[in-house]
């Protein structure tokens, strides 16, 4: 049985840095179709980044420069390093990994594009 688990959140204040985990058990994290969404209060889940079939890291438009994506030698963690946060950075955050079907660019940047989900991990920014 496969299981994503984040942890790393926390509240920071403007400017500071937060490293995400997403720790997996049962699987083994590819170099394609995984990557980091977040949901903020009221709103859709929306990509942060993206690394599409072609191994290709798409910012889906928040990270702006500021969020990398990685993972570890062992192939079973997935980590988003977030720098010079912004309140509007402020959002539960959550690892994806396994595409259903193979997705290329933006098509990524989708909820229904991904098999494993991990349950999230709460990030607060404050100004």
């Amino acid at each position: 049985q496969v299981q994503l688990v984040e942890s790393g959140g926390g509240s920071v204040q403007a400017g500071g840095s937060l490293r995400l985990s997403c720790a997996a058990s049962g699987y083994i994290f590819r170099r394609v179709c995984l990557g980091w969404f977040r949901q903020a209060p009221g709103k859709e889940r929306e990509g942060v980044l993206i690394v599409d079939a072609f191994g290709v890291t798409r910012d889906a438009g928040s990270a702006k420069g500021r969020f990398t994506i990685s993972q570890d030698s062992a192939k079973t963690t997935l980590y988003l390093q977030m720098n010079n946060l912004k309140p509007e950075d402020t959002a539960m955050y959550y690892c994806a990994a396994d595409c259903r079907v193979a997705c290329y660019g933006s098509a990524c940047n989708n909820v229904n594009a991904f098999n494993y989900w991990g349950q999230g991990t709460q990030v607060t920014v404050s100004s």
